[in-house]
């Protein structure tokens, strides 16, 4: 494998397009064609029977978690420009596909409670791409798109991270103009205050677990929550705390980073693969990166993970689709959770794509991260904690 430093920035981008397209066409083309459940496989645990009632919900709000920021960059006569409008395309009419009761590709939105996780991402994307998901939508498509993020007010959340998707649901439905529950959105700010443990990292409900839902869930969505209330009253006093911890969260995920470009498979959901870097990559899209991270350094490292993850034999199958695994083909490592559509999640690491090709991310020179500097004898920073 070619070491990601040989790469210009100019390169690096090019590449993580081409990991985009080949992530998120099989999906998005099988839902703007109406062939999504036809296409997709269904791969899950052995003797684990109702995924699919629930994985192609999955495998379309995790597709636009990750790409939504990318969809929302200006049009511009480039290749990827052209790409871009393609998938602009492709949004449009799968969301009419997933939205519309009599089309073969309608989502689950009410049986069920995984429906609940996937309504806080596809929030999400609305967050993240303002005026594609929201703005420049049609009425009916935004009429259609509120009632889907409502539909699961009649199921409680879990006592844990599931408390964001909720909240997360409510602050897209407020950015949509439509009525939102504050309530909802006021219990998670503040039960995840009570659960942060120190040194930017929150437990998982009132236990702290080593596992990558920091990254996966809890960081991303309170940032995305607080960015969006802004300095709504009764809810400004919790911007600085989560956007610091964030900053500190993003320090700590750089650091865990190898030299060869792996990090440590610890805790559950590991086939969501590099989706485990939602948090750095959300802090370069945002400008939150600490100042000892430079946004070289973090294109250069998660290229790296990217590669080792992206290009492992067997981590798509012949049709293009995804296969659970952490490198590659390892179905053991997939809970009775985890089916195809959920492995979308890794599209989450693509967030620094948002920003436009001239942005530092894409234009600093290659620069190596701390644990390549390190482990190599060359000096570096101290780390602090928060």
């Amino acid at each position: 494998m070619e070491d990601s430093t040989e790469m210009s920035g100019a390169e690096c981008r090019a590449y993580w397009v081409s990991v985009l397209d080949r992530i998120a066409r099989p999906v998005l083309e099988a839902l703007a064609e109406r062939e999504l459940r036809a296409r997709m496989p269904v791969e899950a645990r052995s003797g684990v029977a109702d995924r699919a009632e629930y994985t192609h919900f999955e495998a379309v709000a995790r597709t636009l978690v990750g790409i939504a920021p990318w969809l929302e960059l200006p049009p511009d006569d480039t290749s990827e420009g052209a790409l871009r409008a393609t998938y602009r395309g492709l949004v449009a009419a799968g969301l009419r596909a997933a939205l519309t009761p009599a089309s073969p590709d309608y989502l689950n939105f009410h049986r069920g409670q995984q429906p609940l996780v996937e309504m806080g991402f596809l929030g999400q994307s609305v967050l993240r791409a303002p005026n594609v998901l929201n703005a420049d939508m049609d009425a009916r498509t935004r009429a259609d798109l509120i009632a889907a993020l409502r539909a699961g007010r009649d199921r409680r959340p879990s006592y844990s991270n599931w408390l964001l998707f909720a909240a997360t649901a409510e602050v897209a439905l407020r950015a949509l103009g439509a009525d939102w529950d504050p309530m909802r959105v006021d219990y998670a700010l503040r039960q995840h205050e009570a659960w942060y443990k120190g040194d930017g990292v929150y437990g998982d409900g009132p236990a702290f677990h080593w596992d990558y839902y920091n990254s996966f869930v809890i960081q991303p969505m309170l940032v995305e929550i607080v960015r969006e209330l802004g300095d709504a009253k009764g809810w400004e006093s919790f911007r600085e705390p989560v956007l610091s911890r964030a900053r500190r969260w993003a320090a700590v995920q750089e650091r865990l980073i190898s030299p060869e470009g792996t990090y440590p498979p610890l805790g559950r959901s590991l086939a969501y693969r590099f989706g485990a870097f939602q948090s750095l990559a959300q802090a370069a899209l945002l400008g939150l990166l600490p100042d000892e991270v430079t946004p070289g350094a973090v294109r250069e490292a998660l290229t790296a993970v990217i590669r080792r993850q992206v290009e492992a034999p067997g981590t798509f199958d012949a049709g293009g689709w995804l296969r659970i695994g952490f490198c590659g083909a390892q179905p053991g490592i997939g809970e009775g959770y985890i089916s195809t559509g959920s492995l979308y999640l890794c599209t989450a690491v693509l967030l620094p794509l948002g920003l436009p090709a001239d942005a530092p991310f894409w234009s600093e020179p290659a620069a190596d991260w701390t644990a390549k500097r390190l482990w190599s004898g060359r000096d570096g920073p101290i780390d602090h904690a928060l």
